[in-house]
């Protein structure tokens, strides 16, 4: 048995946990076995399926909450099991702390992979202070340098600020969905359109929807402006905005402040982003910054039109061709616009788990490496290498 050891999930079912997981449902369980490594002693996303799966998740205390005792919890289990694992894949946003790839390398664990999943600081000057300096002492401790796209290399293994030519040679793991699973949310369509407008039934609008943590990364103060623009060209247009956050009040505050209680539903975090996805008619993908952005590759895999950041979201996310880029320096009028263009141009999206537009579509994300029942034998393979 191989034996891996994981770091990157956290209690937000979020873009790097869902990465995970959907790897982790694909890998070959007789030959590889992996256990999580976890900063807090909250519940992570996925635990319950992680431990029905035979995995394991070993909590510890967050090193914000009492560094000492983060280190010394450390320190106590990678002097005790360090020897039981072959390899350590540390999946992170920001080099800030890499102190799992240091103690992996001082107990010996001999492959040590860092894997980055973002393309800019979204943490405080001081966290960014610190992912500069740990850039340049990375090749002490990791291995294996490993990327979700060329953007999210350059952020990790280029020279200070991203810039100028990789220090160190990386591989580009993409971020494969399990296309099947997310067609399969089409089925919950109906009773999801129910649910989404809490006491008002959503099950003949148009519905746009937004996934990720309330966070100015992911730009949901700017869709709700482009909802203010839209509503009056768009009546039947509505906005489901998932996942949770620290902008939540500010952007709740700023859905009153448009009139728009009755056009935005806050969902929060949710368990069956298949069926969320399932039950939308327009994925609306505004990002400040991304690493690559698993969630637009799963609105295309569910068969949504799909309008994205241009020059910020890398362009290896447009799988198939119902994925449009669009500047954010156009305003939120000119979304709205765009995105009206698109409805009025593109065929309604499949709402049949059998329609043959999903039948192409798998096609597409498997040519382009972003099936994961094909790519995880790439990624078994990389695992083992030496």
């Amino acid at each position: 048995m191989y034996n891996v050891l994981v770091f990157g999930m956290t209690e937000n079912p979020g873009g790097v946990e869902s990465f995970l997981m959907n790897y982790y449902r694909r890998i070959d369980l007789n030959r590889f076995h992996f256990d999580f490594l976890c900063n807090s002693y909250d519940p992570v996303a996925f635990e319950d399926e992680i431990h029905a799966m035979g995995g394991r998740t070993v909590h510890f205390t967050a090193r914000r909450q009492n560094p000492v005792r983060f280190r010394r919890e450390l320190e106590s289990f990678f002097a005790k099991h360090a020897g039981e694992y072959q390899a350590i894949w540390v999946n992170i946003n920001s080099l800030a702390n890499i102190d799992y790839l240091k103690m992996a390398k001082k107990y010996g664990i001999p492959k040590r992979i860092i894997h980055s999943h973002n393309a800019q600081n979204m943490d405080t000057k001081l966290r960014g202070m610190l992912h500069e300096a740990n850039r340049g002492t990375l090749g002490r401790y990791a291995t294996d340098f490993w990327a979700c796209s060329e953007y999210a290399a350059k952020w990790f293994y280029a020279g200070r600020g991203g810039k100028g030519e990789l220090r160190h040679p990386a591989v580009v793991i993409r971020n494969a969905i399990d296309v099947e699973k997310i067609r399969g949310g089409v089925a919950r369509r109906e009773e999801y359109r129910r649910q989404a407008g809490g006491d008002a039934d959503w099950s003949d609008k148009y519905i746009i929807i937004c996934i990720g943590r309330l966070h100015f990364q992911k730009n949901q103060k700017f869709a709700i402006d482009i909802m203010a623009d839209l509503i009056p060209e768009m009546p039947d247009a509505r906005l489901v905005l998932i996942g949770q956050g620290e902008d939540e009040d500010m952007l709740r505050a700023h859905v009153r402040e448009k009139g728009l209680e009755n056009e935005v539903y806050f969902a929060g975090v949710v368990t069956d982003i298949p069926g969320w996805l399932g039950a939308a008619d327009f994925f609306l993908f505004p990002s400040v910054f991304e690493g690559l952005g698993i969630a637009g590759l799963e609105a295309q895999a569910a068969g949504l039109p799909v309008l994205a950041s241009a020059d910020v979201i890398p362009k290896d996310i447009a799988v198939t061709d119902l994925l449009r880029f669009y500047s954010l320096d156009k305003g939120a009028a000119e979304w709205a616009n765009e995105i009206i263009q698109m409805r009025n141009s593109m065929d309604a999206r499949p709402v049949q788990a059998d329609d043959p537009a999903f039948g192409l579509i798998q096609d597409d994300f498997t040519q382009k490496g972003y099936n994961s029942a094909v790519e995880v034998l790439r990624l078994e393979k990389l695992l083992t290498e030496e």
